[in-house]
């Protein structure tokens, strides 16, 4: 049974050729496509936009508030969803009067572009260095305040914002295993991944879904049964596939690319060195197949392996994907940090296992904290500054950066500030990592996992480090 319902996931879908149409500022045979995914039927001025190119080179027009306009495609690899299929519209100029399609800025309105083509989005937002704006307007930069040798905050003349009372002590939570995991043997790679999945789905997170066995996924389990107080036997797929049907069906299922995956906006990569960095207009994906990995909690390896001979950039085109959980939610009151084994607890306010994710937590240079702390603020896709007198020294870098957000960026999307300066939990550029690499001392999970976590908190949660 388990076998021929995965196989049914094995069909793809073919594509329609498109009719030629002229686009921006190039031949004929392109189209401007929106990142809603339709034909813009208008020609944006030259001094209206930034053009730049993505990492499959096609044109990238971007408004002077760093917003995507629209992707150049070829139009025979373009299917127009609103026209139900592949059609040619007009694109007039941007002079002509459209009510729904608000004017861009001049040019000259802003100040001159850097080397590289793009805006320098710092010079034209309000606020102090280092802000970003995200979820929280003041507070989503992420920035490692300097101690004193009492270990107080020194007062850089950035409003911290503070919890008003100190929790009281409370006595300490740690994970129990009372039921033993059971040994996996030997199993095929989809029997692998329909257990992961079902782990996601229960709010239990292995990690990155990959279809291979290792300490996240048998951490998971152990934290499955602690949440359920059940015996879970990961040997038995008929078990794991039915119950899989009760949580949102086959573990693998067929999705179609549209414009706006293909559009992006990507860069063609993410350098290492941080002064690089700072220079990019945001730390975005680099591949359609990176941003669609992380969307479905998968390897991108995994998902590339899913779909041999797929060429990604073309929206139509129907890939295999995990169906992954939707995000837990909930009340957490408590979450527990446990270094030894390298995983995350997060309680409700009955004292019951709400969550569980697997966590980079520090390292031997640059250990995380101990005992009991607080969430202090949470920020969603926050920008980040690098100081190297007060962080670690990155490179040859010996000034103050301004790393702007995006999910490849130094934290992620996700930045949960805690009430031990400098430290906080927070997402990750390199998902099939955590648990396996080190930290700067923080609490490192999955971007996804992350923002699951981040929904669930709030300022004055506890946040406990065990060893």
């Amino acid at each position: 049974m388990f076998g021929l319902s995965l196989a049914l996931l094995l069909s793809l879908q073919s594509v329609a050729p498109a009719v030629a149409q002229g686009a921006y500022g190039s031949r004929s045979d392109t189209v401007l496509v929106a990142p809603t995914g339709e034909i813009l039927d208008y020609i944006p001025e030259a001094g209206d936009v930034v053009v730049s190119r993505d990492r499959m080179g096609r044109k990238v027009l971007i408004d002077h508030f760093g917003n995507v306009v629209a992707t150049e495609m070829r139009s025979d690899t373009f299917r127009d969803p609103v026209a139900g299929g592949y059609q040619a519209r007009p694109q007039r100029g941007y002079g002509e009067a459209y009510p729904s399609q608000p004017a861009y800025p001049r040019q000259d309105a802003y100040p001159a572009q850097n080397n590289a083509g793009y805006r320098d989005y710092r010079q034209y937002r309000q606020g102090e260095p280092g802000e970003v704006t995200g979820s929280i307007p003041r507070d989503s930069s992420i920035v490692r305040l300097p101690l004193d040798a009492d270990g107080a905050i020194v007062d850089d003349g950035q409003e911290e914002a503070s919890l008003e009372t100190q929790p009281m002590p409370q006595p300490s939570i740690v994970p129990r295993n009372d039921k033993p995991v059971m040994a996996i043997t030997s199993k095929p790679q989809a029997e692998i991944t329909a257990l992961q999945v079902f782990l996601d789905r229960e709010g239990i997170s292995p990690g990155v879904i990959d279809g291979h066995l290792g300490d996240n996924v048998n951490k998971a389990i152990a934290a499955w049964q602690e949440m359920t107080g059940e015996t879970l036997d990961p040997n038995n797929s008929e078990d794991i596939l039915q119950r899989l049907s009760y949580s949102g069906g086959l573990p693998i299922v067929n999705y179609t690319i549209t414009p706006a995956d293909a559009a992006g906006p990507y860069v063609a990569s993410i350098p290492d060195d941080y002064a690089h960095k700072a220079q990019l207009p945001a730390m975005s994906y680099t591949s359609t197949t990176e941003a669609l990995a992380e969307r479905f909690h998968m390897d991108e390896g995994y998902l590339k392996a899913l779909n041999p001979g797929v060429d990604f950039t073309i929206p139509g085109s129907t890939i295999k994907v995990v169906n992954p959980g939707q995000p837990k939610t909930g009340e957490v009151a408590r979450v527990v940090a446990d270094k030894a084994k390298k995983q995350v607890f997060a309680y409700g306010p009955d004292g019951k296992l709400v969550a569980a994710y697997p966590a980079t937590i520090g390292s031997s240079d640059t250990p995380s904290p101990t005992g009991s702390h607080t969430v202090q603020r949470i920020a969603l896709n926050p920008g980040y500054t690098y100081n190297p007198k007060i962080n670690f020294k990155q490179g040859d870098n010996d000034q103050i950066l301004q790393i702007p957000p995006g999910p490849n960026g130094p934290v992620g999307t996700v930045w949960i500030a805690l009430s031990k300066p400098t430290y906080g939990i927070h997402g990750t550029p390199e998902p099939s990592k955590i648990g396996k690499t080190n930290s700067h001392g923080c609490i490192r999970l999955t971007n996804w996992d992350a923002t699951e976590l981040a929904k669930m908190v709030k300022p004055g949660t506890v946040v406990e480090f065990v060893d």
